[in-house]
C-alpha cells in the first residue's frame, strides 16, 4: 500500500475527524499539541500550513505514532 504525501491541512483534518477525533490543545507558533477524545495518544503537530508531509512520514503518523494498523490507516485517506 502506497500513502499519499499530504499537505499539512489536509493531515491535521484527518486527525481531527472520526474516528481519531485529536483537538488542539494548544499551540505555540506552528507547534500545535493534539490529544484525542477517543483515547489514541497524545501528538505533537509541528508543521507549516504550506508544508508537505512524505508519504512515509503520513504511514509513520498514523500507524506508529497513532497505533492504528496500515488497512485503517489507508482507509481515513
Amino acid at each position: 500500500m502506497q500513502f499519499p504525501s499530504l499537505k499539512a491541512p489536509r493531515l491535521l483534518a484527518i486527525l481531527m475527524r472520526e474516528p481519531l477525533n485529536y483537538q488542539v490543545a494548544r499551540q505555540k507558533g506552528s507547534h500545535r499539541k493534539l490529544t484525542s477524545s477517543a483515547g489514541y495518544p497524545s501528538l505533537t503537530f509541528s508543521w507549516h500550513d504550506r508544508a508537505t508531509i512524505p508519504s512515509g512520514l503520513v504511514k509513520e503518523i498514523l500507524t506508529e505514532r497513532v497505533g492504528l494498523s496500515e488497512a485503517d490507516a489507508f482507509q481515513l485517506l
